[in-house]
């Protein structure tokens, strides 16, 4: 049945387009990027681009990472993108798995256009040479207070952090260091805590909100969610909604219709309401011909719902605290 005008129904985006990140660019479309993954019949796209006017139909452009990095050639990791425009120059913050040496790095690239296509930048932009996967979901934060440039990254059960970028936004600032900004909590009773990752920061209304997920993305076994903190400074120290109410801290956790939501971002629509852009596993079609059989072949697609704050200034959604399922009012689309 179509819908009414100025409705839509998740998801909007029916495909594997997981770790969504959405900005609007100089040209008035919104972009949307997300994890590499199999598409047209098992090619890999390493980095997925879209299109939208109105943040709920979507044109799929394809790859936007033509060339993998040269030290990263041939692995098959290349996660969680984060892209920001600044002076007509779009910025791809993401992590890939090196050819040598353990464990994932963090990575920048650039183009002059938001569909790419992307070049890296030709070396790792962080490489500890640790195992494991701390050094994922880059996001990149221009703080509106003070001018400075921040990237925060982290998972792994480690804590997320934060580092101060360069003014080329393709080093970390001389002298800087990275600094922990939330821990993970491997006692909390909820479990979301004992794996954090996928930071999402925005400042309101002199709030610095930290969004972020826990605790497993993706498999049979998948329990994810949406969590939030807040400071009065891009840094911190945060607070945790959990600290704040008692409960699990989290503004979306998964339903009957939709499994381990999260991963996500928040975008602003043409009237100024935020909406909360996510992934999520759909029961009706959970799986498919993935490219890392580590992650359960979860098929993600990405949801959109509306976010608002309490009088206590907290995000919520305006669902209750569940990706919606049936037609709901839409944001306003782009001029």
């Amino acid at each position: 049945m179509p819908l009414a005008p100025g409705r839509y129904r998740n998801p909007v985006l029916d495909a594997d387009f997981p770790d969504p990140t959405i900005i609007r660019a100089d040209d008035g479309w919104y972009y949307a990027y997300a994890t590499q993954t199999k598409r047209f019949g098992g090619r890999i796209v390493n980095l997925q681009v879209a299109r939208s006017r109105d943040l709920v139909r979507w044109d799929y452009l394809g790859e936007g990472l033509p060339e993998k990095p040269r030290w990263a050639h041939t692995t098959q990791e290349i996660w969680a993108p984060h892209v920001s425009a600044h002076d007509g120059r779009y910025y791809l913050y993401y992590s890939a798995e090196p050819d040598h040496g353990p464990g994932l790095c963090l990575a920048v690239a650039t183009a002059a256009a938001p569909a790419g296509p992307f070049v890296d930048s030709g070396r790792p932009l962080r490489q500890t040479g640790l195992p494991g996967f701390a050094d994922i979901d880059p996001m990149a934060f221009d703080d509106p207070a003070t001018g400075r440039r921040w990237l925060y990254w982290g998972s792994g059960f480690g804590p997320l952090r934060v580092q101060e970028l360069a003014p080329d936004r393709v080093s970390f600032l001389v002298g800087s260091q990275p600094l922990e900004v939330l821990p993970a909590r491997p006692d909390d009773a909820h479990h979301y805590q004992r794996l954090i990752e996928g930071s999402w920061v925005i400042r309101r209304h002199d709030w610095y909100y930290l969004f972020y997920s826990g605790d497993n993305c993706c498999g049979p076994d998948a329990h994810y969610g949406v969590l939030v903190a807040r400071a009065r400074t891009a840094t911190g120290p945060f607070e945790t909604l959990a600290e704040a109410t008692g409960g699990p801290g989290t503004i979306l956790e998964g339903s009957r219709d939709w499994h381990a939501p999260g991963h996500n971002c928040v975008v602003t629509d043409a009237a100024g309401q935020d909406w909360l852009a996510y992934h999520a596993i759909d029961p009706a079609q959970p799986t498919f011909n993935a490219i890392d059989a580590d992650q359960g072949y979860s098929r993600r697609v990405m949801l959109l719902d509306r976010l608002e704050y309490s009088a206590d200034g907290w995000p919520r959604l305006s669902t209750g605290g569940v990706a919606s399922r049936w037609p709901v009012a839409g944001p306003a689309p782009a001029a």
